[in-house]
């Protein structure tokens, strides 16, 4: 499932809207933002688009959003560090960290380089990763510092997925397709009543779309048990908020 989170300036949050998809590709992801940019999200006032890094979203965001800058998850940049090292080496994921928690970009880069300088020759393949994305790992230095934790992760939408997950999960199957959407419609709904002012509502969350501060999209997937109704769901749902 697709899925888009935003937030607006003075930090209010909003799920915006949600796709059944069978995977992450460009196709899927390019439909996806462009009934966004069609609806009112015509990115005008877009500072940052926050995404894990998955290739066919960073396909498809310069199509649709080309002038908005794209921020890389760090959480995810480290994860893919940690990787790269043996685990007694946890120092260079540690002395990673330091570059996302500078107090400027230029800070930032100062970090980096130290870090690079250290685990050049020992982790090439660690320090490579993070060079080749340096740019758009430090993009959150654009927006105000107030929001730096919120925009240089996709945690934020994460939290959103584990309660998903949580609702469904005891739930083996679905007995049709309606049924799943009403489930996944309740629990995004809930969520965002529990961030919004009194005054909005989910189905006026467009209306604001025009204003909003920073987005992030990720792709959340949960098992169902019964493949033939998996198979039916992906080939006819297609409804959004």
């Amino acid at each position: 499932m697709l899925v888009a989170y935003g937030v607006l300036p003075a930090g209010q949050r909003q799920i915006l809207a949600y796709h059944f998809a069978q995977g992450e590709s460009e196709t899927a992801w390019l439909e996806f933002l462009q009934d966004l940019f069609l609806r009112g999200l015509e990115g005008k006032n877009l500072k940052l688009i926050v995404t894990d890094g998955g290739k066919g979203l960073r396909a498809a965001l310069p199509v649709v959003f080309p002038c908005v800058p794209q921020q890389l998850c760090w959480a995810h940049k480290l994860r893919n560090i940690a990787e790269k090292v043996r685990r007694r080496e946890g120092s260079c994921v540690a002395q990673a960290a330091a570059i996302y928690r500078a107090h400027n970009k230029n800070q930032a880069l100062l970090a980096f380089r130290l870090w690079r300088q250290a685990w050049q020759h020992r982790r090439p393949n660690a320090v490579a990763c993070v060079q080749r994305d340096l740019d758009n790992l430090l993009s959150f230095f654009r927006v105000p510092q107030s929001h730096w934790k919120k925009v240089r992760t996709t945690n934020v939408i994460e939290r959103a997925f584990r309660e998903v997950r949580r609702r469904t999960r005891p739930m083996s199957s679905f007995s049709n397709t309606e049924s799943c959407d009403r489930i996944i419609y309740g629990v995004l709904s809930h969520l965002n009543s529990s961030w919004e002012s009194p005054s909005m509502n989910l189905h006026t969350l467009l209306d604001g779309i025009p204003t909003h501060f920073f987005l992030a999209f990720r792709f959340i997937l949960w098992y169902i048990t019964s493949y033939r109704y998996l198979r039916r769901l992906m080939n006819s749902v297609t409804r959004f908020f």
